[in-house]
């Protein structure tokens, strides 16, 4: 019980106060709103809308098709009504299946699209999780594009759509801030535009110049370090320049300020993706969540944003392209001390891409629920990093939680390399160093381990299909040679999870060693 509370307690201490008393007082209220028998509204009346133009977004994959909803890899029919309340598939299934991005998917028709948000509008009195906040600012979003494309101007739908933006205005995710409260702020000025509803426009603005301007580093980085997230992130921004640029009811800076971030986000997610399309799988990030580099970069192209251009800084992240390979290292922190929940213990992790192709990757992300599967992915054995004493650098738990977390406390770098010293291991006596040095056909990796405990293990975890063996103390695989210094090697099976819901088997490296291990990568 004593180190259940000296975690949380290391887990809350880094909390702001806005995140405590926001919590407190979504608490308090909802109990009082079951005592004195108060509900938010769920339909308003004579509600009145503008007809936006927007230029083409990106259109979204298929997710709904007669009935039948696949989100997160995972498909269910309904066969009669559909239940928007359905959680076999989980919490984040659920999530999905209101946020209405199907309305996005190519090819569903007017009358298909409008009869199934008329079907949750019908449901909207039993609704529960798509009444929440967050589906209800991604959802929105997706109804107006869907109707300002298909020029609707339905009583029914606004009536029940101002509804939901009346609860979203009340109940601002400020318990949870980044990305969820940027989420709210996106949605907001969608809403404001659509009902040309000032004080929705007034609150959008203020959430959009404080948070982005917090939010999105000197580097152009969205500061939770998921290049996943900086994706979704980075469409949200380019739909609102969409628009503002397509609809003149407001003329302010707001369009100017959102250019300027989205050009600096788009300079940092091209430097950060692999020449072959891949992101880095670096904290939570998955495949086929978020809208392509490419994608996004053509749609900043149709909204004629100019090209910018990045050096990576304040995000942690460093990237080395040689002819033979690409390599993108974590040499920072793990996020925002306030908001960690999709950071996981992975500091001086790396990817490496040889000839555009995987070959040294992350574990991946197949789930968000909270279980042992999440845990293990969260952990540093699920990185290509260093474990010390079979502990974590970073105490991930609970599905999106951290307490004492790894800090960089040095750091040098030049033009062929960089070296770091982080002290996720002080409580055992323990400081880690790790040293990448470039060459063009070469990279070398040393880890140093001073203090009371020397003993590490390092793993490399292999793209599936490429199949390592052990000759002396080399690992060998067709496309390079790793040489490694005194130490005892094994070759093991993990499961690789570039989706959600998915789980490949392939190989990892475990390295056992004491003080001080270098292993050159030979191309």
């Amino acid at each position: 019980m004593l180190k259940k509370s000296v975690l949380l307690f290391d887990t809350i201490v880094h909390l702001r106060a806005k995140q405590i008393r926001y919590r407190a007082y979504y608490i308090l209220r909802k109990e009082l709103r079951k005592v004195f028998a108060s509900t938010s509204a769920v339909r308003m009346h004579s509600v009145n809308c503008a007809a936006l133009k927007l230029t083409d977004s990106i259109a979204l994959p298929q997710s709904y098709g007669n009935n039948s909803f696949v989100f997160l890899n995972l498909t269910y029919r309904f066969d009669t009504a559909i239940e928007w309340n359905y959680s076999e598939h989980g919490k984040l299934w659920t999530y999905n299946l209101n946020y209405f991005d199907f309305l996005m998917q190519a090819g569903l028709s007017k009358e298909e699209g409008v009869e199934l948000i008329k079907n949750f509008v019908r449901d909207m009195p039993r609704i529960k999780d798509g009444l929440m906040p967050f589906p209800i600012s991604l959802r929105g979003m997706n109804w107006i594009k869907f109707l300002s494309k298909h020029a609707i101007c339905d009583q029914m739908i606004n009536e029940a759509l101002m509804a939901q933006y009346t609860i979203l205005k009340e109940t601002l995710e400020y318990h949870l801030l980044g990305n969820h409260l940027l989420e709210n702020a996106f949605s907001l000025l969608f809403g404001a535009y659509y009902f040309q509803e000032e004080r929705f426009y007034q609150k959008a603005k203020e959430l959009l110049l404080e948070e982005l301007n917090e939010q999105i580093l000197d580097d152009g980085a969205h500061f939770e370090l998921s290049p996943m997230y900086h994706q979704i992130m980075l469409f949200r921004v380019l739909d609102c320049i969409n628009l503002l640029q397509n609809n003149s009811w407001k003329q302010d800076e707001l369009l100017a300020f959102l250019t300027q971030k989205a050009e600096k986000m788009l300079a940092w997610l091209k430097l950060m993706t692999f020449s072959n399309g891949d992101i880095p799988l670096f904290n939570d990030s998955a495949k086929n969540i978020a809208p392509t580099t490419q994608a996004l970069c053509d749609y900043a192209e149709r909204l004629d944003l100019r090209h910018s251009s990045t050096k990576l800084s304040e995000c942690g992240y460093r990237k080395w392209m040689k002819d033979a390979y690409e390599c993108v290292v974590d040499v920072g922190n793990i996020g925002p001390d306030y908001i960690p929940g999709h950071a996981h213990s992975d500091t001086f992790n790396f990817e490496l891409y040889i000839s555009g192709k995987p070959f040294i990757v992350d574990t991946g992300l197949s789930t968000y629920e909270t279980n042992a599967r999440r845990s293990m992915e969260r952990s540093t054995s699920a990185h290509n990093t260093v474990e010390v004493d079979g502990k974590n650098q970073s105490q991930v738990w609970g599905g999106f939680r951290v307490g004492k977390r790894a800090k960089i406390v040095s750091l040098d770098e030049g033009e062929h390399g960089v070296s770091a010293e982080h002290n996720g291991y002080k409580n055992i006596g323990v400081s880690h160093r790790r040293t990448f040095s470039f060459s063009p056909k070469s990279l070398m990796i040393e880890d140093l381990l001073t203090g009371e405990k020397s003993e590490g293990r390092a793993y490399l975890h292999f793209y599936p299909g490429i199949e390592p063996a052990i000759e002396g103390s080399c690992i060998v695989c067709e496309a390079s040679q790793i040489r490694v210094s005194s130490a005892e090697i094994t070759i093991e099976e993990y499961l690789y999870a570039p989706e959600f819901n998915t789980a490949i088997a392939a190989k990892v490296a475990v390295i056992n060693f004491s003080q001080n291990l270098q292993m050159e990568i030979k191309l």
